[in-house]
């Protein structure tokens, strides 16, 4: 029971979820239970710092606050040492080493059908200038190569990783925790941040393919621009999608 708590924090809402903190305890509304349940499941399968799990009641879980801070905010410059960054390296290949989940996640055939029908809708809605995204495109596609499966975080970005100075303190968010990629993760958590990869490699080791991350990097600005924007999300924020891709111009 959470008593003497006057103040309720929307920490993200959309059509799709919401994430409330009240006081010390997050609370997190999803009406498709097959997230939640992933989450879940994943979060008693990792080998790194999770949420406490309080109670679940459907539609809701309720998860205790990690100690610390977010390792930043896209759009925004990292704080974070180079030893917090390598420590969320090192977090990552601890995952990415561990035994694979037992479903599935994305293949690089489904990718591509998603990167064919975004880069349509880009140019077709003049959204991007048609040479914006097809030189993305052509990044991309290096990314759409064959890989071996690592039990992937899904969404590593800079706000869900959690450090209290050089010490990574937990990683939330795991509903979309996977067989895929590995350097998927690595360019969801570098993204808009390609000066602190150095500082992650550090950690994970440099046998990464920097020019995959790359290829991430483009890949998944061009598929999330759509989504972002019908739910509220600007793109075109500073350091956000949209300048992502303009960097590789």
């Amino acid at each position: 029971m959470m008593t003497g708590v006057e103040n309720v924090e929307v920490v993200v809402a959309h059509r799709q979820r919401a994430t409330l903190r009240v006081g010390d305890v997050f609370l997190k509304i999803d009406g498709n239970q097959a997230y939640t349940d992933v989450e879940v499941a994943a979060m008693e399968r990792v080998p790194i710092p999770t949420p406490q799990v309080l109670w679940r009641k459907p539609p809701v879980l309720a998860l205790a606050a990690l100690p610390g801070k977010a390792l930043g905010r896209l759009g925004e410059p990292s704080d974070a040492s180079p030893a917090a960054w390598a420590a969320a390296g090192a977090a990552a290949r601890k995952l990415h080493e561990q035994p694979l989940p037992p479903w599935p996640g994305r293949s690089a055939g489904q990718f591509a059908a998603e990167l064919e029908t975004e880069c349509a809708w880009l140019i077709g809605n003049g959204v991007l200038p048609a040479d914006l995204v097809t030189r993305n495109r052509r990044i991309a596609e290096a990314a759409l190569r064959p890989w071996t499966p690592a039990f992937i975080h899904g969404d590593f970005q800079i706000t869900h990783v959690f450090v209290d100075g050089d010490e990574l303190t937990g990683v939330i968010d795991w509903s979309e925790a996977s067989r895929g990629d590995a350097l998927f993760d690595l360019a969801t958590l570098t993204l808009g941040h390609e000066e602190r990869l150095d500082d992650l490699l550090a950690g994970y080791g440099a046998d990464a393919d920097r020019d995959v991350i790359r290829a991430w990097w483009s890949l998944r600005s061009l598929l999330a621009i759509r989504w972002l924007t019908e739910h509220g999300f600007d793109p075109s924020a500073p350091g956000c999608e949209i300048d992502v891709l303009r960097a590789r111009m």
